[in-house]
């Protein structure tokens, strides 16, 4: 027994434990605020009806470009490069995910995805006259960033909330997200507006606002980068690097010992991949199909942010009565009502597009952010980075099929109304598969403690 410790120094040793967990947490919400920027006004509002314009610009008598040779309509231009993106995201998230766990060193490998992101997504300044190609190009760079990032962002959260908060916490880092988010739209939408009054056209202050989403993420990914920490993992004599492929096969093998894991992964690359399409097509749809006007889409995608941040606060607290798979599911048939009701929208009416805009808003975060939480109840402790890979392949390293069914319900069509439609049955299967994993038995096969609700 130590005589020298006074009876206040455990509580002592407690509550400064919890300032520095609190300190993480925030710390942690702050990413969420610098990339999802990127998200919002690159991938959702600015990117898909500007570079089809490009790809417009570029095409032949017949609305063709011909990259590498291969004849592709215009318009299917976006969707394609999103799937490329992906598949691309695919060969450098288990190597990001490998790495983490085996250095422990996450800072680091965040801090490299973030910038070459937020440097892309700057470059795409650049991106004028029959420029389609380079367009092309900063998209795949800037999305694999962000999915390998994500990877290492994520594999924080069960450092950093024990499970009874875990869906608290995840659903406030969406809520920063969105938060962020609606601010920078707003400005943009001043700037888009308004950009007579400015003095610059209307090409130029599209690319203003695609530049400045890379300012942004690389300026606030300072802040997660100065609070969250490193923790030390034992150290073999081999390169993180030269073993990441050799420990993702391992990880494979681990996972299918764990085959409820798995279970709940195969669900959430379904309905995440219809989830991923809709946010990323949504702007094409309205502008090319509907025949919005781009401040009619920048209108209501920020209300889609707004909404966002109460539907994830929201969707967090039903989650504490209801838990998070019951809640996952209410969402689920919320998002296959919103692709009905898409389908028979009217063009030209943004009144409606604004109601469906909402409805979008109040499922969204709180669907994903549920879906993470829950997650990491099912990610054995040490192998959190390594089982978060996966699980970013399942959010966008895997979400090509969703991207490519719509570009080919269009070229095969020429109807994007076909294209949304089409979406339904990644949110009918993915309902089926989640309401299928008995998620109390998968935590427990996990070996990790069991929430009261879940």
């Amino acid at each position: 027994m130590d005589l020298t410790e006074g009876p206040g120094d455990g509580e002592d040793e407690a509550a400064g434990a919890a300032r520095e967990r609190r300190r993480e947490q925030h710390g942690w919400y702050f990413y969420d605020f610098a990339c999802s920027v990127y998200s919002t006004s690159v991938l959702t509002v600015f990117l898909g009806p500007y570079l089809t314009s490009v790809a417009k610009a570029a095409a032949d008598a017949r609305g063709y470009v011909h990259p590498l040779g291969i004849p592709v309509r215009a318009g299917s231009v976006f969707a394609y490069t999103v799937s490329v993106s992906v598949v691309v995201a695919v060969l450098l998230m288990p190597l990001a995910g490998a790495a983490a766990d085996r250095t422990g060193r996450k800072k680091p490998l965040l801090a490299a995805a973030a910038y070459t992101g937020a440097a892309a997504t700057t470059g795409m300044f650049f991106l004028d006259g029959h420029r389609y190609l380079l367009g092309a190009l900063l998209l795949i760079v800037a999305n694999a960033a962000l999915s390998v990032s994500t990877v290492v962002y994520n594999a924080y959260l069960p450092q950093i909330a024990g499970p009874e908060e875990r869906d608290a916490v995840s659903s406030r880092g969406w809520a920063f997200g969105y938060t962020s988010g609606a601010f920078v739209l707003i400005l943009n939408l001043v700037l888009y507006s308004g950009h007579d009054s400015f003095g610059v056209s209307e090409s130029t202050a599209v690319r203003i606002c695609l530049a400045s989403a890379g300012l942004w993420w690389g300026a606030f990914t300072l802040v997660p980068l100065r609070r969250l920490r490193d923790r030390r993992v034992p150290q073999s004599g081999e390169g993180a690097v030269g073993t990441g492929w050799r420990q993702l096969t391992a990880t494979l093998r681990d996972m299918r010992k764990r085959p409820l894991t798995l279970s709940f992964l195969l669900a959430y690359l379904v309905y995440n991949d219809g989830i991923q399409t809709v946010i990323s097509q949504a702007s094409v749809y309205g502008s090319e199909e509907l025949g919005l006007g781009q401040t009619t889409l920048i209108v209501a995608v920020l209300l889609v942010q707004i909404l966002a941040v109460a539907g994830a606060l929201a969707m967090g607290r039903m989650a504490r009565t209801y838990g998070a798979q019951r809640t996952i599911l209410g969402s689920l048939a919320v998002w296959t009502l919103i692709l009905v009701a898409g389908y028979f929208l009217p063009a030209k009416a943004p009144v409606w597009f604004f109601g469906l805009a909402a409805a979008i808003g109040l499922v969204l975060g709180g669907s994903q952010a549920l879906s993470r939480s829950l997650f990491s109840h099912l990610v054995p402790a040490g192998k959190e980075a390594e089982y978060f890979s996966a699980y970013e392949m399942s959010d966008r390293g895997l979400s090509w099929l969703g991207p490519l069914v719509f570009g080919l319900a269009y070229q095969l069509t020429g109807s994007y109304r076909d294209a949304i439609i089409s979406l339904v049955v990644f949110f009918v299967i993915g309902s089926v598969l989640l309401a299928r994993v008995p998620v109390r038995r998968a935590v427990a096969a996990a070996g990790n403690t069991l929430p009261e609700r879940i």
